[in-house]
């Protein structure tokens, strides 16, 4: 069988999801071109040979509607003959695209592909695909959850409450990412996978100088009257400060067969090594990242132990703190270049963001095994190994 192999991986800075943000003024398909134009330019490869672009959007409407990775790959200067498609598992819709990639590389199916993705949080505000006054998710959830799923961030509250994670260690652990993040930057450890736009050259919502201090002083972000008396346990230590903020931005990978980049005589930042996509209970909705660590690691046949470094998304603290409790991983080894608390959650780009992040700290790490999971609204996780070549 064959294997799979990223040769190259880079990604925007990430800007603030709002209209004053650095990236605001980019369309999403502009976003999501420069990665691709950037990945092809960096890696050298003939983009004739891409088989295919598989792209991450979560709000498919409004200006990312309408297969957005097709337009974003025709204005990077792609040949037409080149497809592409979006896909859609939420926030892990990116990392998606990097397993369909690959596996559609293991099978045989492509030689050359590209995984990516992109989100406008400014253009096109999360939610905007469900109209006033629809529902989403139908009669069939209703009669099966008779008293109502919950947002994330009541979620990230349960999670927090089951777990007896406190305000102190969310904030402390919010106030790690953003030192991480901030001594990455300052060491030059973001330069090889940041592709600059338009005079943007560093994400926008790294806060170096923040302190637990200064997030004690932040306000419950999702209290809710109705919700506080369904869930009496929820004790409101969610804030924006220890959850990731809305952003703009768009990352790319570029996978191909291992015996086509030698052939092209490309260097592997690192084989990818085996997938799991799992499903949990979506009234906790971010809980899945537990078991989809687990089931890789059975499928790869390796223990915690052997993996050096991991990227576990922060959409709030309590989920990684969580998710540490139940795996007992050395939170010292995960996310070491901060995480999107700091970095940023662009939610389409994030799975790639995740990995290009990931395979350049292998590099400059010499790790040779790494794991990257992401929770996914609806109660889904994605989680996959990667092994240095």
């Amino acid at each position: 069988m064959r294997d799979a192999v990223i040769v190259e991986a880079v990604r925007t800075p990430v800007g603030k999801g709002k209209p004053n943000g650095a990236l605001a003024h980019v369309h999403p398909v502009e976003l999501l071109a420069h990665t691709l134009r950037t990945l092809v330019a960096r890696s050298g490869v003939d983009p004739e040979l891409i088989d295919d672009v598989i792209g991450g959007t979560v709000d498919q409407v409004g200006e990312q509607a309408m297969n957005t990775t097709r337009y974003a790959a025709l204005s990077a200067g792609l040949p037409e003959s080149v497809p592409a498609t979006t896909v859609d598992r939420q926030c892990g819709s990116s990392q998606q695209a990097v397993h369909f990639a690959a596996q559609g590389v293991i099978s045989g199916a492509y030689d050359i592909a590209v995984a990516c993705g992109v989100e406008s949080m400014s253009r096109v505000p999360m939610w905007s695909n469900v109209p006033e006054g629809k529902d989403p998710f139908g009669p069939g959830i209703a009669a099966r959850h008779p008293e109502g799923l919950v947002p994330q961030g009541i979620s990230a509250e349960l999670i927090a409450a089951k777990w007896s994670i406190t305000r102190e260690q969310m904030d402390a652990f919010a106030v790690t990412s953003h030192r991480r993040a901030a001594t990455a930057w300052d060491a030059g450890l973001f330069d090889a996978e940041v592709a600059p736009l338009e005079g943007v050259t560093r994400d926008e919502c790294v806060r170096p100088d923040t302190s637990t201090e200064v997030l004690a002083g932040l306000r419950p972000a999702y209290h809710d009257p109705h919700f506080a008396e369904r869930f009496p346990q929820i004790e409101w230590n969610v804030t924006a400060g220890n959850a990731s903020p809305v952003n703009d931005g768009a990352s790319a990978v570029l996978v191909m067969a291992g015996e086509t980049a030698a052939r092209l005589g490309l260097r592997p930042l690192a084989r990818l090594h085996s997938f799991a996509v799992t499903g949990s209970d979506p009234l906790l909705m971010l809980t899945g990242v537990v078991p989809a660590t687990e089931k890789v690691l059975r499928r790869a046949g390796l223990s915690l132990d052997d993996i050096d470094l991991f990227e576990v998304n922060e959409a709030f603290s309590s989920v990684v703190l969580a998710w540490q409790q139940e795996t007992g991983t050395d939170l010292g080894k995960v996310n070491v270049h901060g995480g999107a608390i700091a970095l940023g959650h662009p939610l389409g780009a994030s799975g790639t963001r995740l990995t290009t992040t990931l395979v350049h700290a292998m590099q400059e790490r010499g790790a040779r095994y790494a794991l990257q999971t992401m929770c996914e609204a609806g109660g889904l996780a994605n989680a996959m190994i990667l092994e240095r070549t």
